[in-house]
C-alpha cells in the first residue's frame, strides 16, 4: 500500500478552536475502505495517536447518546500539542454501520444496553478491525507511538500487528444523563477505562 495524496486543510472547531490538519489518504488499505490520517502538531519520534472510529451523529451531529464528538475534540487538540495522529477509521457503531447502529439505538430505547443490542441485531459486541490502521501507521513510518484512548481492545489489536504501543493515555469521560448507561456498558463489558462521574 502506498500514500494516495496529503492535502492542508484548516479548521475549526464549534468552541471556537482551531487546528491545521495534514491529511493523507492511501491506496491498497487491507479492508478497501477510505481511512484518514490526520497529522496535528509538531513531528516526534513517538507521536500521540488517537484511532477514532467514524460516527455521524456523535462527531457531526452531536448526539449525546455517546462520548466520540467529545473525543473527537480532546483528541485534535490533545495531539496537536503533542505531535502525532488522528486514524479517522470508517467503522460506523463499532463497525456494524449506520443504520445498523441507529436500529440498534431502538433496541436500547426498549432496554437493552448497547452490547445486548448488537447481539439482538445478530451482530458482534465489537466488529472493528485495526489491520488498515497498523497499515496506515507504517507507511507514514511509525512504529512506537503512545496511543490515546479508554479502549484496551486498540492497544492489544496494534501490538498484534507489530507496531510498539509505548504508553495508553486515557482521554477524558464524557459522562451525562443521556449516556451513562452506556458508558457503564463499556466499562462493565469490555473493559474501557471508565471513571463514571454519575451512577449508572
Amino acid at each position: 500500500m502506498s500514500v494516495r495524496t496529503t492535502v492542508t486543510v484548516p479548521m475549526r472547531f464549534p468552541d471556537g478552536f482551531a487546528a491545521t490538519a495534514r491529511v493523507t489518504t492511501f491506496s491498497g488499505l487491507v479492508d478497501g475502505r477510505e481511512h484518514l490520517a490526520l497529522a496535528f502538531g509538531p513531528e516526534t519520534t513517538t507521536p500521540l495517536v488517537r484511532m477514532h472510529s467514524e460516527c455521524l451523529t456523535g462527531d457531526v451531529f452531536g448526539s449525546e447518546r455517546c462520548d466520540c464528538g467529545p473525543q473527537l475534540r480532546e483528541a485534535v487538540e490533545r495531539i496537536s500539542v503533542a505531535g502525532g495522529y488522528l486514524l479517522y477509521l470508517r467503522q460506523e457503531g463499532r463497525g456494524i454501520g449506520l443504520y445498523a447502529k441507529l436500529d440498534a439505538y431502538a433496541l436500547q430505547e426498549a432496554g437493552l444496553d448497547t452490547y445486548a443490542a448488537n447481539r439482538a441485531l445478530g451482530r458482534g459486541d465489537d466488529e472493528r478491525d485495526y489491520a488498515a490502521a497498523a497499515q496506515m501507521l507504517r507507511v507514514l513510518g511509525v512504529t512506537s507511538l503512545d496511543l490515546l484512548t479508554n479502549n484496551p481492545d486498540k492497544s492489544r489489536q496494534l501490538r498484534s500487528h507489530g507496531i510498539e504501543v509505548r504508553d495508553v493515555v486515557p482521554t477524558g469521560v464524557y459522562a451525562s444523563a443521556a449516556n451513562v448507561r452506556y458508558l457503564a456498558a463499556k466499562a462493565a463489558q469490555t473493559g474501557h477505562t471508565l471513571s463514571l462521574p454519575i451512577a449508572g
